[in-house]
């Protein structure tokens, strides 16, 4: 993953933004492996869409969750699925494909 430090991109309350693999991060940001490790599994998330329809299926979600409990961005499949997994740092390399598909349901008692 190529790291770029920029103070446009991303937005202000934001530290780090993916966009096609690329991870855009303001300076003076520590990127711990955790950050890195999450940034990572949206990119294998991204090739496995094909890029394009990632970004698609990542607005259209959000849209859906808007009117949800919560913040519509922290009950995006793809970031739950990025934050149950950062701190796994070989979750990778046994990763499923599509396994965000699983974090597109509520969680409940019996499916952690």
């Amino acid at each position: 993953m190529i790291i770029f430090r920029t103070k446009r991109i991303p937005a202000k309350h934001y530290d780090a933004i993916n966009i096609f693999g690329m991870l855009f991060v303001h300076p003076g940001v520590l990127l711990s492996e955790e950050t890195i490790n999450h940034e990572r599994i949206h990119t294998r998330q991204m090739l496995e869409m094909l890029v394009l329809p990632f970004y698609i299926w990542y607005v259209v979600e959000w849209l859906v969750r808007l009117p949800m409990s919560g913040r519509a961005y922290m009950n995006l499949s793809f970031e739950r699925e990025a934050y149950a997994n950062e701190r796994n740092l070989t979750y990778l390399k046994t990763r499923k494909p599509y396994a965000w598909v699983k974090y597109l349901r509520k969680r409940t008692k019996d499916n952690k």
